[in-house]
């Protein structure tokens, strides 16, 4: 017969001192870890029935035989007394609840909505996003919203104190970034100094020990998509602020990520190049079809390019949609005034070109004067001041401002064209 042992952690504490107790049968593997001596016992008595199972059948007795008693009572085993037996088991005890114990590890709820904390600031409240698969969506929102801290957590750089991230419906909130299958390109253009075009673009391959003309045809068709081929034998020290973030592009790409992350790629660029790369990066996402995840606080940039938008504000999320939907059907008061320019008219709230500029009073109309005229080519932008010192702005085409013929000091009327009104403002 096997021996059986009990051990505990401290023998010198008192009988009825809550110890962590297993109980083992040598030779065998660890059967329960119990928190105290009542479940200790409950482990010692299953391993008895065990026992008893075991003489009952070579007896010939079978499971189940007898009505409500077991085979360990049938038996009339030593270790167990008639008051202590439990109720009727067939089979194996210890290893149904095992059995048990993993149903329920598998079977467990998820929680989609992540949140950190950085010491007492939240960073992320709560952030629930679904990104469509080959889409391309921009974080958007102000400095201190969230955003690049949600990229740098589905990247697996930081680790949410709650919730879970998702990748091609896998859970991968506990993966290294290494095993997510994701591109991350930085603000920052993090190129390797001392390696060439070429060889910064193949890295990953090369780390990733992949044959040498795989890599080199890889390399090719990615510069070639880039428009990098005439600069592949230089070095990052001498390619413009564009060509050098065109650089990590590729070399994000050539492991064919499941997911390309860009955290604010093109702000360390000037307006012009900023507007060239904006067109670019949509036109090569429309040829590689990678799902990519930008953040920006450019709204411009996030109308431009991208086919999804999330709104973020103080870690949380205000509204996802379409940028014709955020713009047109804002969520909320913050939504409407971070997505284009808005004029306040007590509880109404208007863009500029739903501005209606009239010489003569109206049906609704409010007086104010012209403080500027700006043309900006195609249109013309009018700042005027309310008669209780609103300021507003309107927008109107050239041939509309020659029509009333304005100009600084005018007194005009204003009217809103279409307005929009929120019950609830959010705090």
């Amino acid at each position: 017969m096997d021996r059986l042992a009990v051990r505990t952690a401290d023998d010198r504490r008192g009988p009825d001192a809550a110890r962590p107790l297993w109980a083992s049968v040598p030779g065998r593997r660890r059967l329960c870890l119990l928190e105290d001596g009542h479940r200790a016992g409950d482990a010692l008595r299953h391993v008895a029935v065990r026992r008893a199972h075991g003489a009952a059948r070579a007896a010939g007795a079978r499971p189940g035989d007898g009505g409500s008693g077991c085979l360990a009572r049938r038996a009339g085993h030593p270790d167990l007394p008639p008051d202590r037996l439990p109720e009727p088991l067939s089979g194996h005890p210890v290893r149904r609840r095992a059995r048990v114990r993993q149903g329920r590890r598998r079977v467990r709820r998820r929680r989609p909505h992540v949140s950190k904390r950085f010491g007492d600031f939240t960073a992320l409240d709560g952030v629930s996003l679904e990104v469509e698969s080959g889409g391309l969506t921009a974080l958007l929102g102000p400095s201190g919203s969230g955003k690049s801290t949600l990229l740098r957590v589905i990247a697996g750089l930081e680790q949410p104190d709650g919730g879970e991230i998702a990748i091609s419906g896998e859970d991968a909130t506990w993966l290294s970034p290494q095993r997510r299958g994701v591109g991350f390109v930085f603000q920052h253009y993090a190129a390797f100094k001392h390696m060439t075009v070429r060889e910064n673009v193949g890295f990953g391959l090369r780390v990733r020990k992949r044959p040498k003309p795989e890599i080199r045809t890889r390399v090719d068709e990615l510069l070639e998509l880039v428009q990098l081929e005439p600069f592949a034998h230089r070095y990052p020290a001498q390619l413009s602020g564009g060509q050098r973030q065109r650089m990590a592009l590729a070399r994000a790409l050539a492991v064919e990520p499941k997911v390309l992350l860009l955290d604010e790629p093109f702000g360390a660029l000037d307006a012009r190049v900023r507007a060239e790369l904006r067109e670019w990066l949509r036109r090569l996402h429309e040829e590689v079809h990678v799902t990519t995840i930008f953040v920006t606080h450019d709204q411009e940039e996030a109308m431009e390019v991208a086919d999804q938008v999330a709104l973020m504000n103080q870690g949380r999320i205000e509204q996802v949609g379409g940028p014709r939907d955020l713009y047109d059907e804002p969520a909320t008061e913050f939504v409407m005034s971070f997505v284009g320019p808005v004029n306040r008219l007590g509880e109404r709230w208007v863009r500029p070109h739903d501005l209606d500029l009239l010489l003569e009073p109206h049906s609704g109309s409010t007086e104010a004067m012209i403080e500027r005229v700006v043309h900006l080519g195609f249109e013309v932008r009018i700042d005027l001041v309310a008669g209780d010192g609103a300021k507003l702005r309107a927008q109107v085409t050239r041939e509309r401002c020659d029509e009333l013929e304005l100009e600084q000091g005018q007194i005009v009327y204003v009217r809103a064209v279409r307005e929009r009104m929120f019950k609830h403002a959010r705090a």
